[in-house]
């Protein structure tokens, strides 16, 4: 039973995200904001969200190993499955934006301020205010940098239906609900299958709760490659790690201070290190190929492999 409820509480995470990203689009586009902040919204916030609930429902239940092991995982899958995936399935891709210039810092410096935080084994509430700030910093980057590069098409069956207030609100409710509801199922039934199978909270978070929350950048980015726009995948996971890194583990911390037992995970973080330096080889190298898809989807077959063994 808690298998098919961790299922189904997935299901409504993923899909409550989804109405919140859907109806947030349509409010802005109603008040005629940009398809830039849009962009830059959904990249930070949007795909974001189920990472972001089952996180801070798992601290504020005291699971700190659950909620920092989400971000870990989530941050490892969406740069070697996500992007592992759409290079390998790409047909070509050439940004016009200098990925490796302009926005390399960004792969780097969330991770370097989160093995600094963790050093003295916790995160605590000071910590994730000032990853909220590191937020808040990204932001204002992605709003001072060219508008036209970072764009990201938005449905254009959205831009022709009529705004509904009580509509759009109705919706968002449902959003939250499922979205928060789903975190809650998710966090307890993850917990009951680690006992039953004898494994840590770690490894259900690292795994079956972070692979599920990445779904969402997973969909995005199979769209994006559809629709002939794959280099977008790329921004959109940079944002995605930063918020996780920032939102996510700023949020969770500051319900409850994270304890993070480096010894213990010490071959995750490793493997979280060499995935962000592996980001940063295929920007600098332009591998936005098969080459570079083999070479992340690699890091992940060793992840995959030496945590089952």
């Amino acid at each position: 039973m808690d298998y098919i409820i961790f299922i189904a509480a997935m299901a409504a995470l993923i899909y409550g995200a989804d109405f919140i990203i859907k109806e947030s689009e349509r409010i802005a586009l109603h008040f005629n904001i940009s398809h830039f902040v849009i962009g830059a919204t959904l990249v930070a916030f949007g795909t974001s969200l189920p990472e972001m609930a089952a996180s801070m429902v798992a601290s504020a239940h005291g699971k700190s190993d659950m909620a920092v092991a989400n971000v870990v995982g989530s941050v490892i899958f969406n740069i070697t499955l996500v992007l592992g995936v759409v290079f390998m399935i790409a047909k070509s891709m050439n940004p016009d934006r200098d990925l490796f210039s302009k926005d390399s810092a960004w792969v780097i410096v969330p991770l370097v301020i989160f093995f600094i935080m963790t050093l003295d084994g916790k995160i605590s509430r000071i910590d994730g205010a000032l990853f909220l700030l590191m937020m808040v910093s990204y932001l204002i980057f992605l709003f001072s940098s060219n508008k036209e590069e970072l764009e990201i098409e938005i449905d254009e069956t959205l831009e022709k239906e009529k705004f509904n207030w009580s509509k759009s609100a109705v919706l968002l409710g449902i959003g939250f609900v499922l979205t928060i509801g789903g975190a809650n199922f998710v966090v307890e039934s993850g917990t009951s299958i680690a006992r039953s199978l004898h494994v840590s909270e770690w490894i259900i978070g690292l795994f079956l709760i972070s692979l599920g929350t990445s779904l969402p950048e997973l969909v995005v980015s199979l769209v994006a490659v559809k629709k002939g726009n794959a280099e977008m995948s790329i921004g959109n996971i940079i944002g995605s790690n930063v918020a996780n890194f920032s939102m996510v583990l700023g949020g969770a911390a500051l319900l409850n201070p994270l304890s993070v037992n480096l010894a213990a995970t010490k071959f995750d973080m490793l493997i979280l290190a060499a995935a962000s330096i592996a980001l940063l080889f295929v920007l600098a190298n332009k591998l936005y190929n098969k080459a570079g898809g083999i070479f992340l989807l690699i890091i992940l077959a060793l992840f995959i492999q030496n945590s089952f063994a």
